[in-house]
């Protein structure tokens, strides 16, 4: 599975670099994370704005888009490794999506080809990032026939 995960922020030393790093490590070697910062002291619109174009320009050509959206689907993990396994084969790449802490630019929405929420809550964007990579990992093991996944 050929994934790439485009994220504003970065995580440096924060606690979920530990979760993030372990399970990426068990993920395809061609699973990649690109992070992205707008540095310029701009709010708002304007941000998200460029928070987008950045994004857009950091999407590899022909992948399927997921953009992690409070307003997307939830799937159970099940349906999530389905769902994966679908994408992959009809696009051959999936490109993950984590916004700012402003959200996306209607851009981003409009070239995303789906969106996705992992709960009615608000999470931080770090702890999203860390709960993607886990999925990821859960999927290709319920894809595989490995025993991580309990029902």
């Amino acid at each position: 599975m050929k994934l790439t995960i485009i994220a504003i922020g970065r995580v440096g030393k924060d606690p979920e670099a530990a979760i993030i790093d372990r399970y990426l490590k068990r993920l395809p070697k061609t699973t990649q994370i690109i992070e992205l910062e707008e540095r310029r002291p701009i709010k708002g619109d304007e941000r998200k704005k460029r928070e987008g174009e950045k994004i857009l320009a950091a999407i590899p050509d022909s992948s399927f888009v997921v953009a992690l959206d409070e307003r997307g689907k939830q799937l159970r993990s099940t349906q999530f490794a389905q769902k994966c396994s679908h994408w992959q084969d009809s696009h051959g790449h999936i490109t993950f999506l984590i916004g700012g802490a402003d959200g996306f630019s209607d851009d981003v929405f409009k070239r995303a080809d789906t969106r996705l929420s992992f709960s009615d809550m608000t999470w931080p964007h770090m702890m999203v990032r860390a709960m993607l990579i886990e999925q990821l990992y859960r999927a290709t093991t319920i894809l595989s026939g490995h025993p991580y996944h309990k029902d």
